[in-house]
């Protein structure tokens, strides 16, 4: 029996084998403060591989070393990390699944403690290992340290940023670029008027707060073929007056694939502290309305962990891709389990697992 859930995907000619992906999740656990992946990361991402996912998305990657989250956080800022992905790239690729890295500048989010490891959160003093921040205005996110605004030369090394970044991740194997502009971080702050009071061309209107992004896809699209599928994460909604809303993000988004963007991967929120009405596929209709405005592809993420509420979402044509994390952290075969659960014979089941199910 065949499902929309298990129908391949096509991005710029990168078939998917299906539409259950991996988003990106952060998972602190760089102990030499590096940037260089793991053999965690190996293990971590590579059952998602063999459990049956379409494609995973890489956790947020610092395009510079001032761009991580925390200091336990991966990067591709130079070869060495480069070459360290490779032999992910090489598993999930003969697991027979995709893989994609989100790219990521944390703004004034950056140089914080990690979820985990540690007793402490908020901000990293300087003395201890942390750094200054950037913005696009001198605005703290509350309970961490004020950030400095970018100047001009600061936005354009951060374009630079991306694009050698993303050309290290093409030639470590990754089929696909994601641009992190949500939740909070660099790209989501210049596109909101809550964190982004700049008088220049890069604040004010939408079209001016929305010039960093573009810069930075196109920076992006000039440093990798053009075979190369690029995803954009947004915040479609700040949750809060005076925020972004889905209706600028819409508008965003068609600008986003007219400079080549391929798929909108639609979450929200996370700039500022607001109250969240958060329930089964809560993100979903954001996810819609994106997709019916503009007719890009988009995905849907944010507690998607049945199998029937995921076919439910992409045979209605509610999204393309459904983005299922904390159910995969649970179980790194959901989407083994999905097939079953939806009486799809799936020619991907490992081989040595058959036993398991005689």
């Amino acid at each position: 029996m065949s499902q929309a859930l298990f129908e391949p995907i096509t991005l710029r000619g990168v078939e998917v084998r299906n539409r259950i992906w991996v988003p990106p999740m952060c998972q602190y656990v760089v102990d030499k403060r590096d940037g260089v992946p793991t053999d965690w990361h190996l293990l971590h991402l590579g059952s998602f591989a063999r459990g049956g996912a379409g494609a995973i998305i890489v956790e947020a990657t610092g395009v510079v070393p001032e761009g991580r989250i925390s200091p336990h956080d991966l990067g591709l800022w130079n070869d060495r990390q480069r070459d360290a992905f490779g032999p992910i790239t090489t598993l999930v690729h003969s697991l027979g699944a995709k893989i994609g890295i989100q790219l990521a500048h944390a703004g004034r989010k950056a140089s914080t403690h990690p979820l985990w490891g540690t007793t402490r959160d908020g901000s990293i003093p300087l003395n201890e290992g942390g750094w200054q921040t950037v913005a696009p205005s001198a605005i703290a996110y509350p309970g961490l340290d004020e950030p400095v605004a970018l100047d001009h030369e600061g936005i354009r090394g951060i374009v630079d940023a991306f694009a050698g970044a993303a050309r290290r991740a093409v030639d470590a194997g990754f089929d696909m670029i994601e641009i992190h502009a949500a939740h909070g971080y660099l790209l989501h702050e210049f596109l909101s008027p809550l964190s982004n009071q700049r008088d220049d061309q890069y604040g004010g209107s939408l079209e001016n707060r929305a010039r960093l992004l573009l810069e930075t896809v196109d920076g992006i699209r000039a440093a990798i073929s053009n075979d190369v599928p690029v995803l954009v994460r947004l915040s479609a909604t700040d949750w809060t007056n005076g925020g972004v809303t889905i209706e600028e993000t819409c508008r965003v988004v068609e600008w986003l694939a007219e400079h080549g963007v391929d798929l909108a991967d639609i979450s929200t929120g996370a700039n500022i502290p607001a109250g969240i009405p958060v329930g089964p596929g809560y993100q979903v209709p954001f996810a819609t309305a994106v997709k019916n405005t503009t007719g890009l592809p988009t995905a849907a993420v944010g507690m998607i962990d049945d199998p029937r509420q995921a076919e439910q979402i992409i045979a209605t044509g509610l999204a393309d891709v459904v983005m299922v994390g904390r159910e995969f952290l649970r179980n790194a075969n959901f989407a083994l389990h999905a097939a079953d659960a939806l009486r799809v014979d799936l020619p991907y089941r490992p081989r040595p697992y058959l036993r398991a199910y005689h």
